[in-house]
């Protein structure tokens, strides 16, 4: 593929681990949805604590994993993000960078940070009656509790827009400049400049550590699920 003076060519761009774990949040957001408004109390809980131990995960692998995957590789400041929303209509035009551009930067770190304080409230929230409570919720008073149910609804429906702002930008970059964002995520390929810079994959069995801390957080948080 040539366009302008630039050879491209598809490369891999997103790891495994990383692909991984954006599907399962997906899944698992939507699978809370359903359980909390169908009464399933006991099944909402236990996708919050995998949930949990997934956000863990990322969190990890936003440090020691991949360079598309670290939050230093992708992170960008007010200015650049601003810079590059003003020619959002040319740049979707464009080869995507490798990884996050600074607009899907954004949108993903709000949505990370979003499940992370939905994830913590979850833990600690307390129905009107107590019958229902988070696996933390002896940590905190009866009040409090109750205050952190009252902002996992809160931050549950701010969760709601920003995933549907995520949802339009995928499609307006589809509808737009024709690169389909969500193959991308699912092969981990993307078009990329033959001169670009070489990204490093971390290997495989560097996320067996991530997967381990992962696991013994929903270890914990299911040993303290006792039934009211």
């Amino acid at each position: 593929m040539m366009t302008g003076a630039h050879v491209f060519q598809r490369r891999k761009v997103w790891d495994l681990p990383t692909r991984c774990g954006h599907w399962l949040l997906l899944l698992l957001f939507c699978g809370s949805r359903w359980t909390a408004e169908n009464g399933e109390m006991q099944w909402h809980r236990y996708m919050g604590y995998v949930m949990a131990g997934v956000l863990v995960f990322r969190l990890y692998w936003g440090v020691f994993g991949s360079t598309t995957a670290r939050f230093k590789h992708f992170l960008r400041g007010p200015a650049s993000t601003l810079a590059y929303t003003r020619e959002l209509r040319r740049r979707a035009r464009q080869p995507a960078p490798a990884g996050h551009n600074p607009l899907g930067a954004l949108s993903s770190t709000v949505l990370l940070f979003l499940l992370l304080a939905q994830v913590c409230l979850g833990l600690l929230a307390v129905d009107v009656d107590g019958m229902e409570a988070g696996p933390l919720s002896f940590y905190v008073s009866f009040e409090a509790g109750r205050f952190a149910a009252l902002w996992h609804e809160r931050v549950f429906n701010l969760l709601l827009f920003f995933v549907a702002v995520h949802i339009i930008a995928v499609m307006l970059y589809w509808l737009l400049g024709g690169q389909n964002l969500i193959v991308r995520m699912i092969s981990g390929r993307d078009d990329q400049p033959g001169s670009a810079t070489e990204l490093w994959f971390a290997p495989l069995w560097r996320s067996v550590l991530g997967v381990a801390l992962a696991g013994i957080l929903v270890w914990y948080l299911q040993s303290l699920d006792i039934p009211l």
